[in-house]
Order: structure tokens, then C-alpha cells, then sequence
């Protein structure tokens, strides 16, 4: 059947090259890498820092002051009632009256973030990286492990295909972990923008807290997921190596 397509014998080494490496590497990740890595994130959940159980502590001061209220009449000496109201009108309407305060300049300089939340998650990000690049090498060794297409006996190929199915949604769910992140960031420069431009506002002051708080509970429960993840690749992979590194039995296997 190779006679059918030439093959460049420097490039077939390298490939038979590439794919040795790749096996070995998936198959120290699976035996060793899984259950190292999943003991560290299990210790990582009872470190003090990711375990406060009052969440006031990781509040971040928010250091814009309310401004003096300016009264300014729009009516002017002489005028009427009448005349101001039909004056507001015509500019278009009370509502439209209503308008923030320009910003120009933070008067406390920039606007930090919150430093114990920053802190935690330059902690878990290389931890999601990290198994998003393992999966994906685990996942190209179970692929490369996959035969050729066949009629019949093709039940240790199904285990291969959940395997990788598995593996794909892992990587899936950690990448969405990566955007829950970036998310938050944006929501809370949103918020903060709205502080500086309705100082009066007390609710933005106190929806900034509140996202605070909600990100810190989301970081424990990544941490958490990361670790049941190793977990659960791990016993999955081992429960069925022999399906998956030998998918199909040979004919002498069905003999008695």
C-alpha cells in the first residue's frame, strides 16, 4: 500500500522521529505529569490565600473622591417660569440635561487594579496553560495511535475517539477559563470608568465589589476544575491504555 504514494525517506524519518517523541513525551505525561500535577493543585486549594472566608479582605479601595455638588440655575434674571421651561424643550427635554462628569484626568493618577485578585490570577493562568499544551500533546498521541479505517472490530478505535473527544473538551473549557479572565478585566475598567464619570453613584461603587468578590469564588472553582480535570484524564487513560495504545487484536489473539 506505500507503493502507492512515494515518500521522501529523510522526511518519513523525521516524521517517525517527530512521532517518538511525541509518545514518549504523552506517555510521561499520562504516568507521571497527571498525578504530580493534580497532588500540587490539591495543595494549592488549602493554601490561606485562596480560602478567605471573609471576602471584605480582598476588596480594592477605590480612590476617586465624591466631588463638591455645583448648583447651577438655568434660569436666568427676568425670565419666566414659562419661558425657561420652554427653553428646556427645545434643547431637548430635562433628560437631556442629565450628563456625567467629563474626565479628563484621574485625579488619584491611574487607577489600579485589584492587587490581591491580579496577584491570584498570575498564580492560576500558567496553571491553565499548562493543561491546555499537555492536552494537546496527550491528544496527538492518542490520534496518532488511531488505525487505519476497517470494517469490523473497531471497538478499541471508539475508546481512542472518546478519549480524544475528552481531551478536546478539556482544552475547550480551559481556553474558556483564558476569556472569563479577560472578561472580568474589561467589566471592572467598564465600571470603574462609570465611578469616575458619576462619582455620585453609589451602586457602580458597590458592583465593583461585588464582581471582586465574584471573580475570587470563580478563581477557587478554576483551580478546583483544573485539578478534577488531571484527575479524571488520568484515570480515564489508564483504565483503558490497553484499548488505546492497541486499539485492534490480532487474529492470533481470538484464537483459544
Amino acid at each position: 500500500m506505500s507503493s502507492l504514494l512515494k515518500v521522501d525517506s529523510e522526511i518519513k524519518t523525521k516524521v517517525d522521529a517527530f512521532r517518538e517523541r511525541i509518545t514518549a513525551e504523552a506517555e510521561d505525561l499520562v504516568a507521571n505529569f497527571f498525578p504530580k500535577k493534580l497532588l500540587e493543585l490539591d495543595h494549592f486549594l488549602k493554601d490561606p490565600s485562596i480560602n478567605i472566608s471573609e471576602l471584605k479582605e480582598i476588596h480594592s479601595e477605590i480612590n476617586l473622591t465624591v466631588p463638591d455638588p455645583i448648583l447651577i440655575s438655568n434660569l436666568h434674571d427676568g425670565l419666566e417660569g414659562q419661558n425657561a421651561k420652554k427653553r428646556k424643550l427645545e434643547d431637548g427635554g430635562e433628560d437631556a440635561m442629565v450628563t456625567g462628569t467629563k474626565v479628563f484626568v484621574m485625579p488619584g493618577g491611574m487607577m489600579k487594579c485589584n492587587g490581591n485578585l491580579v496577584e491570584l490570577i498570575e498564580k492560576v493562568k500558567p496553571e491553565i496553560r499548562t493543561l491546555i499544551e499537555k492536552c494537546n500533546t496527550v491528544k496527538m498521541w492518542v490520534q496518532l495511535l488511531i488505525p487505519r479505517i476497517e470494517d469490523g472490530n473497531n471497538f478499541g478505535v471508539s475508546i481512542q475517539e472518546e478519549t480524544v473527544a475528552e481531551l478536546r473538551t478539556v482544552e475547550g473549557e480551559a481556553a474558556s477559563y483564558l476569556d472569563q479572565i479577560s472578561r472580568y478585566y474589561i467589566t471592572r475598567a467598564k465600571l470603574v470608568s462609570k465611578i469616575a464619570k458619576y462619582p455620585h453613584v453609589e451602586d457602580y461603587r458597590r458592583t465593583v465589589t461585588e464582581i471582586d468578590e465574584k471573580e475570587y469564588i470563580s478563581l477557587k472553582i478554576i483551580v478546583s476544575e483544573l485539578r478534577n480535570q488531571y484527575v479524571t484524564l488520568h484515570d480515564m487513560i489508564l483504565k483503558n491504555i490497553e484499548k488505546i495504545k492497541r486499539p485492534r487484536s490480532s487474529n492470533t489473539d481470538a484464537l483459544y
